[in-house]
């Protein structure tokens, strides 16, 4: 009989790989620059990952000798690019737009650090790996590495379909199986993709090799594996600037996992995650402590 029970990651030590580089955010409405400050996936789930994961974590990521910002996992700096910028033009507030890949803003890199390596990467073996790339900065031999030496893989979608105008920047999708990626996708336990992302993903083929959670921004998520799914509630929250809430989810997400939670309660974490981050203009903040005891985490 099929066995229609989400999967599992138990944890059993080892502590976290997260690769990605940090980057920096320059938010426009209406042309008008009305915010600046710290991106890049790993930014958001340090956020996270590091007040509640039981173990810790060791980050990989790539700045240049330009990048503006104080934080608490030192990237390698590189001596041949420039950090990773981006530009996200938002309509106004009364414009009603919406619709494309990031719904209601435009999302231009302009430039981008160089990418992560194999090489770049620590020898050892870890619990759980998470492969969070922004700006096309994950190989897939350098994914192929973290698989070998990570025993539950977590990849976010964005980091492998993500493609980028030569002239303007503008970010745009691919089909997964056109990445380069797809042949990784069995060695993969949890691949996350947001509403926008998952027709590139062929979720019902994928879900056959991996667990697929797809992120519904207002109405949660759902998590698909090859015997069932299940829907997960979202929580209320007023969007400000949607940058980074997928990441902010999938922290959540490992680090219920980590915790031991079962896959629907990591998701409903996540989902926690995601809407206290859209609340905020860049890197949510948020008191430890209390969410520790609010989500009754050991």
């Amino acid at each position: 009989m099929a066995d229609r029970r989400p999967p599992t990651a138990a944890p059993d030590g080892g502590g976290c790989l997260v690769v990605g580089n940090y980057c920096h955010d320059v938010l426009f409405r209406d042309g008008v620059i009305v915010g600046e400050g710290l991106g890049g996936a790993a930014s958001f789930l340090s956020n996270v990952l590091d007040p509640l994961s039981p173990n810790p974590s060791l980050y990989i990521s790539k700045v240049g000798p330009d990048f503006l910002y104080s934080v608490s996992h030192a990237p390698v700096t590189s001596t041949s690019s420039r950090t990773t910028l981006f530009h996200a033009h938002f309509p106004s507030s009364d414009s009603g737009c919406g619709g494309g890949y990031h719904g209601d803003r435009l999302l231009r890199r302009v430039r981008a650090c160089e990418p992560i390596l194999p090489s770049d990467l620590p020898a050892g073996n870890f619990e759980f790996g998470l492969a969070a790339g922004i700006a096309g900065e994950i190989l897939p031999e350098t994914l192929a590495f973290m698989i070998d030496t990570c025993r539950v893989m977590f990849v976010d979608m964005q980091g492998l379909i993500r493609v980028f105008d030569p002239d303007d920047g503008a970010v745009g999708l691919l089909p997964l199986r056109s990445s380069g990626f797809s042949e990784l996708l069995p060695r993969i336990g949890f691949l996350k993709a947001s509403a926008d992302e998952a027709p590139f993903v062929d979720v019902e083929e994928v879900r056959r090799v991996c667990c697929v959670v797809v992120t519904e921004g207002k109405d949660g998520c759902k998590v698909y594996w090859k015997d069932g799914e299940v829907e997960v509630a979202p929580f209320p929250a007023i969007q400000i600037d949607p940058t980074g809430a997928g990441d902010s989810f999938l922290g959540g997400f490992v680090a219920g996992l980590s915790w031991g939670l079962t896959v629907p309660d990591a998701a409903l974490l996540g989902n926690f995650f995601g809407a206290l981050t859209v609340c905020q203009i860049g890197i949510p903040k948020f008191n430890p402590s209390l969410l520790k005891s609010q989500i009754d985490l050991p």
